[in-house]
């Protein structure tokens, strides 16, 4: 895992690899569309028997139960989120009870930023308000938009609040950067994991650290990472962490989102309050005030969508099947996801250096501060994805010329990653882009 593997640039190679992965039989188990190869669970992770089966399971509930399943299901309905956060919690590196599914990622990024924004605008101690939080320019848009409504709702103007931390390079942010930027004003430093273009993995163990030397709190989107690199967040002593669950967790489109919450931080009112919060023991005594839940089940709003979060529990049983390949524990599973992760993704870099010398690798080459998916940059690469398309390759365009790769290690071998090459190098080297329109608008 330490990212110093020496590649080999035939096919034979990678066949070699692929017949001696631990993890390649897990494939077996997603749907991968045929006559494609799918690179884009970056975006979207493929559906598995694992997850259709909990989806199944979860609609028979429904018809044979109707309104029992919130205390007949198995698990019963009305503790699912708590369940499934007890599950989630080792790929984090949290204790159980910080850890929660609920709501949307901006969703959760709202009621998280909001509610340690009011904490810390006015810390023990200090004199002044704090006004401000860091943020960086490439950050996913959605991080930026729930932060500016928080800022606005409490009077704060976000163009002078927000503390942006530009990149040197438009691919990368360095941490002495945001490090940088951090002063007494600063409430907050919200920073994503992995960004989103160029899958660079920031040092959140640095940030965190650095942040609470000068009273700062430190929030991290882990909606990039969550899956493929493991994270030790209450170790490392950060204060809260948002997450979607359809990337590399592969639980479906819009599938229901996680949180986690630092345990020095329990039982503080959450900025966003909704019923589904409330301590369990009292939730149906009605009462007209709102009492949280003592954990980070506080966090969640509105009633679980059982629907939505049943593939979640399929999903985490795929991992636990990667942890029987190693010691059996959870834990282990997402890390021998993350040691093939960075197999994969130093192969296609590796390969891309080779056979493509139009295109450029955006993605950091140590392996240390490398996500789950490679950027490779084109001037046209627009236009590459629309040819890709053409070929079977379902990969990712991100202005303004990266194509995103993504080697989901779960369902994604060598072999497949050297053909992926292949079609792009026939695309590129016999300019078949040209044959495609310029970007208009639309889904991209």
């Amino acid at each position: 895992m330490d990212g110093d593997e020496e590649f080999e640039r035939g096919r034979e190679y990678a066949t070699r690899r692929d017949e001696a992965d631990p993890l390649a039989n897990l494939a077996d188990r997603f749907y991968d569309p045929e006559d494609e190869w799918y690179v884009d669970g970056n975006s979207l992770g493929l559906l598995s028997e694992d997850a259709e089966d909990a989806l199944d399971s979860a609609v028979e509930e429904w018809r044979d139960l109707a309104i029992r399943g919130w205390t007949d299901a198995d698990p019963q309905w009305f503790h699912y989120g708590e369940r499934l956060g007890d599950r989630l919690a080792p790929l984090v590196g949290a204790d159980e009870s910080e850890v929660v599914v609920a709501n949307s990622t901006t969703v959760n990024i709202h009621t998280l930023v909001g509610t340690f924004y009011d904490r810390a605008r006015r810390a023990d101690g200090d004199s002044s308000e704090r006004t401000k939080i860091i943020v960086d320019d490439l950050d996913f848009p959605t991080d930026h938009y729930a932060i500016r409504a928080q800022l606005r709702q409490r009077g704060v103007d976000p163009d002078e609040a927000l503390t942006v931390v530009e990149s040197r390079d438009g691919r990368t942010i360095a941490e002495e950067d945001v490090i940088a930027a951090m002063d007494e004003d600063t409430a907050i430093a919200f920073l994503p994991s992995v960004l989103y273009r160029s899958g660079q993995l920031l040092d959140l163990e640095r940030i965190t650290e650095a942040a609470h030397e000068k009273g700062i709190l430190a929030g991290f989107d882990l909606a990039h990472s969550v899956g493929v690199v493991p994270h030790d967040l209450s170790d490392i002593g950060a204060d809260f962490a948002v997450w979607c669950s359809y990337k590399y967790l592969n639980a479906g489109p819009g599938s229901i989102a996680g949180l986690y919450v630092n345990s020095d931080h329990f039982g503080k009112t959450p900025a966003l309050a909704g019923w589904w919060g409330h301590e369990k023991e009292t939730q149906f005594d009605m009462n007209p005030t709102y009492t949280p839940a003592a954990d980070a089940g506080a966090y969640q709003i509105g009633t679980i969508p059982i629907l939505s979060a049943a593939p979640l529990a399929g999903s985490l049983d795929v991992f636990e099947d990667a942890a029987a390949a190693s010691d059996g524990r959870l834990r282990a599973g997402v890390e021998a996801v993350r040691e093939k992760s960075l197999s994969l993704t130093g192969y296609l870099a590796f390969l891309v250096d080779e056979r493509l010398p139009d295109c450029e690798v955006g993605t950091p080459r140590d392996a240390e501060r490398r996500g789950g998916h490679v950027a490779v940059e084109h001037p046209e690469a627009y236009r590459v994805c629309e040819a890709l398309k053409e070929r079977g390759v379902v990969a990712d365009f991100r202005p303004p010329n990266v194509i995103r790769i993504c080697p989901s290690p779960l369902y994604t071998g060598f072999e497949d990653v050297w053909e992926v090459v292949e079609q792009l190098t026939q695309v590129v080297d016999d300019a078949e882009y040209e044959n495609f329109a310029e970007r208009g608008g639309g889904v991209t």
